[in-house]
């Protein structure tokens, strides 16, 4: 099987999951094509289903040259997978992707005023929490080749140090998946 087939074996398993649990329930405004449409509106906190992504290569291209790098293909494939507001693998909750806003969504998470100068400014893109104190990143000054960033930790304590967590991308879904 390969990378693509299995990261999105993965994200499945992984969203389903959150919607047998109910997880798939927030208190904000949901995007029509995500929102049940069974539900009240009238009421606070609304159930959002994943859809399949309307990313196109051209958004890609407009949001890398924004932030000024190219993502590695697993992460452009991820991107191009499923929209959803929630997705957590492991310990770490990636930014949502809701269907008609996630490229300002990302680019809000990732050029966020506290995080600038701690991380774009030093090479580091943010694409997910890890757990309630840090970001995992792509460090984009180690290129393994065709932009395979290693992914790396960054704790808001310690802001001047990072710490490798994965080879890559690929490597990230996979082996969380497993310690899972």
């Amino acid at each position: 099987m390969e990378n693509g087939e299995i990261i999105k074996k993965i994200i499945d398993l992984n969203l389903n999951n959150l919607i047998e649990f109910n997880g798939n329930i927030l208190p904000q405004k949901i995007e029509l094509e995500m929102a049940d449409p069974n539900q009240d509106n009238s009421e606070e906190w609304k159930t959002w289903f994943p859809v399949a992504s309307t990313v196109t290569d051209d958004e890609i291209e407009e949001l890398q040259n924004q932030i000024g790098c190219e993502f590695p293909e697993d992460y452009k494939m991820f991107l191009k997978y499923k929209h959803f507001y929630e997705l957590h693998i492991s310990e770490a909750s990636f930014f949502e992707h809701p269907i008609n806003s996630w490229k300002m969504s990302l680019v809000e998470k990732i050029f966020h005023e506290h995080l600038k100068d701690d991380l774009i400014d030093n090479g580091l893109i943010p694409f997910a929490m890890w757990e309630d104190w840090g970001y995992l990143c792509f460090d984009t000054n180690r290129n393994n080749g065709d932009n395979n960033y290693p992914v790396v930790l960054w704790d808001h304590e310690f802001p001047d140090q990072v710490n490798d967590k994965y080879e890559d991308f690929y490597d990230f879904i996979k082996r969380s998946s497993i310690e899972e």
